[in-house]
């Protein structure tokens, strides 16, 4: 089914083309980065929808499935920057479970999701297979930390300004809007400790001004 074109669609059709010139076969990896609250879930979703107009495979994941236990998440603490980014997600088990069985494509199971946040346990496993072409989408933050950076083919960077994100945070699950507020700072904090560690805007192939979510554009880098 083809999508009614906005402005929105436009783009993520052109950033389509330029995956599929380089990637026609095979198993591809995406990842859709950016801060929370900067719409990395609906721009995966929208760009898999956009891949369905040209028939082609598309699974869609995100980091949020792969948590750690909370008594691992905050051991240092509720507060911790530190603790959100080096102790929030089970990359070992995002590689063992849904990487690793999709590169090797033929009759190999994938699992899409491989913790319950809210239950605080492994869930029970979403396996799938799919065609040995196919593209996985992964959505979420950190995702151009550097014992991921070498799994993706293609990656986003989405840039959303600090205030407008956690306007969007405050709107969609009662997050204090203010960026500075005591609340957030294990999310500022950590945020920050990855900016130094990983410059990922510097690291996507491409750079996603998505400020205004109806009307997202391509932003080019000063290679300089």
């Amino acid at each position: 089914m083809r999508l009614v074109t906005t402005p929105r669609v436009d783009l993520l059709r052109e950033l389509r083309a330029e995956i599929l010139h380089n990637y026609r076969v095979g198993r591809v990896l995406i990842a859709v980065d950016g801060i929370s609250g900067s719409g990395t879930a609906a721009f995966a979703d929208d760009l898999a929808e956009v891949f369905r107009e040209e028939d082609r495979a598309v699974f869609r994941a995100s980091i949020d499935d792969f948590h750690r236990p909370r008594e691992d998440r905050y051991s240092r603490g509720r507060d911790s920057g530190e603790g959100y980014y080096s102790d929030s997600f089970d990359y070992s088990l995002f590689r063992r479970v849904l990487i690793e069985p999709f590169r090797m494509a033929g009759s190999a199971g994938f699992q899409l999701a491989g913790f319950d946040e809210e239950r605080n346990t492994g869930e029970e496993a979403r396996w799938a297979t799919g065609p040995k072409d196919a593209f996985l989408l992964v959505d979420g933050v950190f995702l151009h930390r550097p014992e991921l950076r070498g799994l993706w083919h293609y990656s986003v960077w989405l840039d959303v300004p600090v205030d407008e994100a956690y306007r969007r945070l405050n709107e969609s699950i009662g997050a204090d809007r203010r960026p500075d507020a005591a609340s957030n700072a294990r999310y500022v904090g950590g945020q920050a400790l990855y900016t130094i560690d990983a410059a990922p805007r510097g690291q996507a192939s491409v750079v996603i001004d998505n400020a205004d979510e109806a009307h997202p554009t391509r932003s080019f880098l000063d290679s300089c």
